[in-house]
Formats: C-alpha cells, sequence, structure tokens
C-alpha cells in the first residue's frame, strides 16, 4: 500500500513537471514558428511579448504556490503540500527565463544599460527586487536547509512569498499601458489569499487560548 502511494506521489509529480513545462513549449514553438513560417503567433513585437508571457507565466505559478496551503486545508487534503516545493521552483525558473529575456534579448547583455534601467525606470527596480526576494526562497526550497537553518527561522523567510507576489503585481501594473485588468485579477487572488492567511493564523491562536 505505502508502495503503491508512492509511486502515485511520483506519477502526480512528473505529471506536474510537465505540465508545468507546456506554457515553455508552446512559446518555443511559437519562435520557430514565426521565425520559418512567417507566423506572427508572438505578434508584431515577438521580444517584447516572449518576456511579458515568461513573467505572467512566472507570476501565475507563483500564486498556484501561494494557493497549495489553503487548498490543503480548505480540502482537508494535507497531501497537496508536496507539490508546493515544485510550483515554487517552477515560478522561479519562468521568472529567471523573463530576467534573462529581458538581458539578452532586450539588452544584448549590456550590463551598463541594466545598471540604468534599474536606476531610471521604476518597474525595473521593482521587478529585480522581487527576483532578489525570490532567491533565498529557491535555495531553501529544500529539506537539507530546513535542517540548517530550523524550522521556524525557514518558515519565517518563506513568508517573503507574499511580498515577492505583490511586488511582482506591482512590476506588472507599471509595465503595462493600458489593459489592467490581469494584473488586477492576480492582485485579488493575492489579496484574498493573504487574508486567507491572516485569517488561519487569527483562528489557530484563538484556539489555543
Amino acid at each position: 500500500m505505502l508502495i503503491a502511494r508512492s509511486n502515485v506521489r511520483k506519477l502526480s509529480k512528473i505529471l506536474l513537471f510537465v505540465l508545468s513545462l507546456l506554457p515553455l513549449i508552446w512559446l518555443c514553438f511559437a519562435i520557430y514558428s514565426d521565425t520559418y513560417f512567417g507566423t506572427r503567433i508572438l505578434t508584431q513585437n515577438p521580444i517584447q511579448k516572449l518576456d511579458r508571457e515568461l513573467g505572467d507565466w512566472g507570476l501565475i505559478f507563483l500564486i498556484l504556490t501561494l494557493c497549495v496551503r489553503p487548498l490543503a486545508e480548505i480540502l482537508n487534503y494535507r497531501r497537496l503540500i508536496i507539490y508546493r516545493r515544485m510550483l515554487g521552483l517552477v515560478a522561479f525558473f519562468y521568472v529567471s527565463l523573463h530576467l534573462l529575456s529581458y538581458l539578452f534579448l532586450n539588452l544584448q547583455f549590456d550590463l551598463d544599460a541594466f545598471l540604468r534601467d534599474i536606476t531610471k525606470r521604476n518597474f525595473i527596480m521593482i521587478g529585480m527586487i522581487a527576483f532578489t526576494f525570490l532567491i533565498p526562497l529557491a535555495i531553501t526550497s529544500n529539506k537539507f536547509m530546513i535542517k540548517v537553518i530550523g524550522g521556524r527561522s525557514w518558515l519565517k523567510l518563506h513568508l517573503l512569498i507574499y511580498p515577492t507576489a505583490l511586488l511582482g503585481v506591482w512590476h506588472f501594473f507599471m509595465m503595462v499601458r493600458a489593459d489592467f485588468s490581469r494584473p488586477l485579477f492576480y492582485l485579488t487572488i493575492i489579496l484574498v489569499l493573504l487574508l486567507y492567511r491572516l485569517w488561519s493564523r487569527f483562528r489557530n491562536i484563538v484556539g489555543k487560548t
């Protein structure tokens, strides 16, 4: 029975990993199609479209990571927690690709231009702060690091995911010029999840008194 459950977990993680790569596979196909067949899947400005799509998916997976714990508690299915680390790492992966796309495709790896953008363009600065917050979360997303820094310190550190998500949405807001529907939608979800987290914590404190 335990072996069967272990196999199910492994298969479900593999399936989740494959599904998480589908956006990237689609973008690679779009680049190939636009390059060799003259399609316009990535619109008339493919570099900007690619850059924004990667950032969008990074934010989506970050929000999905935040959804895991509330869903596990509401559905009373704690095993969902095992998928949180993978979703968080996938979010970091897409955000890293978003940054690399900006550095290599937009700036041609011009570090001087990059530093100027950080100081002069506020949405770039906000995005870099959010990415900086993600780095320690990604580095410590394993059992070894939990043992090294301790469970309580690890939990406190990983609360950074909330300001990181909010900064990501702020970055999105500042980047778009007309249609704010998606960043507003993402912001609403994050705020609901944050309120749920605060309510859950308050309920636990009251329950212990």
